[in-house]
């Protein structure tokens, strides 16, 4: 039989019945590597299905049961003895094979449908927990840098609070707002005793001098400058606060 293409395709076993086996990921590899650790046959045997019937109830679906063994010793922690559960309830299909030369032959229709459960679940369990403890360890790498000028590991644009060693100048690390929810409030009365002497000693601060001088948290200084200071958007002194004119005075300071 030939299709349209013109590519010749075998079907003298079109019809003959086959199993489609949906394999766990450990069953597959221990199939895989006994087939191709075979030197003896190139269809070696690598697993035995016993298939049991019922002859009392063959009416009852459940009178069929089918289990696989495999028969390679070495397979690790993997089953050996698998419950097959059949259906037959499935889309049609049929198996293909390609052979080296190009050849398409068709290998046979599936019959029968089966899902492949371990019949030892603790055993299976246990595999399943050493493979995923296994993914979770991280291999660390060590790797030798040829350029020992230190040119790696110069701060790439955008990295904020890295400096070379020997940097001269080393920048403040701005705090965190994590730090500022620490920070207790003083009593307002008092505080504004504190901002009029820091007012005094200077007549513009900027929010961030403030936060530091006075270790209180920045929104509550924020409601408290806005009462009292005027800020600068602009000029020799843009970004700072300075206070209002009526406020200017309020130490006892006389400016004349």
């Amino acid at each position: 039989m030939e299709d349209d293409g013109g590519i010749p395709l075998d079907t003298a076993r079109a019809e003959r019945p086959v199993w489609l086996l949906k394999c766990p990921p450990a069953a597959s590899r221990a199939l895989q590597s006994a087939a191709s650790g075979s030197s003896t046959s190139p269809n070696p045997v690598v697993a035995k299905i016993v298939h049991m019937i019922d002859l009392l109830n063959l009416d009852d679906p459940s009178s069929e049961q089918f289990t696989l063994e495999m028969l390679q010793k070495d397979s690790g922690n993997a089953p050996r003895s698998y419950k097959l559960n059949a259906s037959e309830d499935f889309v049609p299909m049929s198996v293909f094979s390609e052979s080296n030369q190009g050849k398409l032959s068709v290998e046979g229709k599936v019959k029968y449908k089966f899902d492949m459960e371990p019949q030892n679940l603790g055993d299976y369990r246990k595999l399943c927990r050493e493979r995923t403890n296994k993914s979770m360890i991280k291999t660390r790498k060590v790797q030798v840098i040829d350029n020992d000028h230190g040119g790696l590991m110069r701060p790439m644009p955008g990295m904020v609070g890295l400096v070379s060693s020997g940097s001269k100048d080393k920048k403040k690390v701005a705090p965190s707002k994590a730090s500022d929810a620490k920070r207790t409030r003083r009593d307002k009365g008092e505080m504004l005793n504190i901002l009029f002497k820091l007012f005094e000693r200077q007549p513009n601060w900027a929010l961030k001098q403030l936060v530091q001088e006075t270790d209180q948290p920045e929104q509550f200084l924020k409601e408290i400058l806005n009462e009292i200071c005027v800020y600068n958007k602009r000029g020799p002194n843009q970004g700072t606060h300075e206070l209002k004119a009526e406020y200017k005075n309020f130490g006892g300071t006389n400016n004349e």
